[in-house]
């Protein structure tokens, strides 16, 4: 049974059975959503930026072959998937800071599906492009594919390093689709 308490203001809250205020603490959740949607943009746009630029030229048998990240249908897969999971972030922080002025809390399953949508895709992308890059490293004997980042090490460093800021990137989705879920849920309790 819920009763009312006195607050130091004068007005008066909802107090549950353990006597602490029952108002959930939105703005906490509205600056941890902010931040990591801010994050998510940053580390997908660096990794963007980082594989798109990585380009190694190299003389094999006195011919120029230049390696960038579009001889790879993967690395090709992992800049369009970040550059969509920019794009959607953006998108879904002006949506959630619109909202959250306006205090409606009827979006939370539209925030919850976007973020788990986003969250798949860079997860596949991250996947697609760690394969390749793990057979680019150490090859694949039994398949005849050697390893070719002894030869392009440069290249491979900065696929590598687009890779981890992706992954960072993930993260930052998976945190925030853990915290749409939980949001959801506790919506649907206070029903």
């Amino acid at each position: 049974m819920e009763s009312l308490a006195v607050v130091a203001n004068g007005k008066s809250s909802p107090v549950g059975k353990s006597g602490e205020a029952s108002t959930p603490p939105r703005r906490g959740f509205f600056i941890a959503q902010v931040v990591l949607r801010f994050l998510t943009i940053a580390f997908m746009a660096a990794a963007i930026a980082v594989m798109v630029t990585a380009k190694q030229t190299v003389e094999i048998f006195t011919l120029p072959i230049t390696v960038r990240y579009s001889n790879l249908s993967a690395f090709k897969f992992l800049v369009g998937a970040n550059a969509v999971i920019c794009g959607f972030s953006l998108l879904s922080l002006i949506f959630i800071s619109i909202s959250h002025k306006g205090k409606r809390s009827d979006h939370s399953f539209s925030v919850y599906l976007h973020d788990l949508v986003m969250m798949v895709l860079s997860m596949s992308a991250c996947a697609a492009a760690i394969a390749i890059g793990y057979v680019g490293q150490y090859g694949q004997e039994k398949a005849s594919w050697y390893s070719v980042c002894g030869n392009v090490k440069m290249f491979c460093n900065n696929a590598l390093a687009s890779l981890v800021l992706s992954i960072f990137g993930f993260l930052c989705l998976f945190i925030l689709t853990i915290m749409s879920a939980l949001n959801l849920k506790s919506l649907s309790l206070a029903i």
